[in-house]
Formats: C-alpha cells, structure tokens, sequence
C-alpha cells in the first residue's frame, strides 16, 4: 500500500501565543532576515492571516507574498506585522 505525506507546515504546530513568541524569538536570534520574514509569515498563518494583515492596514495577499520565501518586506511591514501579532521589537546588548 502507498504511503500518504503531507507537506509539514509549522503554523499546524504554533497553536499559542507563547510556542509563537518563542519561535520569532529564535529566528530573530539567529538573525538571518529572510528567516525571520518567513517565520513572521508561518506565525501569521497561525493566527489568521485575513485577520493579521487587516490589523496591519497591509492587503492579505501582498503580505503573503512579502513574507513567503521568496519575499523581502520592508522593515515597515515586519513593524505592523509584530504590531498585529500584539508583539514589539526590542533591542539588548549582544
């Protein structure tokens, strides 16, 4: 009999705010931009994306494709995005 996969997608996994934070909170760590886009994008999805991108002020799909892999948001749009999220940018010594 064949076996079924499905395509792993981390937003199934980040079902609270907390599992959310603490993600962005690595891949900021890490520090690789697209990363972090990509892993605003996954958390976005976790929470609604509609719903993200409106508390945003940003259109859904220009947001989809801003913080796909592909994508290279401005640093506004990460601002809005961590906003939406009820989330901010902090800074601390290295």
């Amino acid at each position: 009999m064949p076996q079924t996969l499905t395509r792993f997608d981390a937003a199934n996994y980040l079902e609270t705010p907390e599992l959310q934070l603490e993600y962005l909170r690595q891949c900021f760590e890490e520090g690789d931009p697209a990363e972090i886009a990509q892993a605003l994008g996954i958390v976005a999805r976790a929470r609604g994306m509609a719903q993200v991108a409106r508390d945003a002020g940003l259109g859904r799909e220009s947001l989809y494709k801003s913080l796909s892999e592909t994508g290279n948001p401005e640093f506004a749009t990460i601002l809005k995005v961590l906003h939406a999220l009820g989330m901010k940018l902090t800074v601390r010594p290295a």
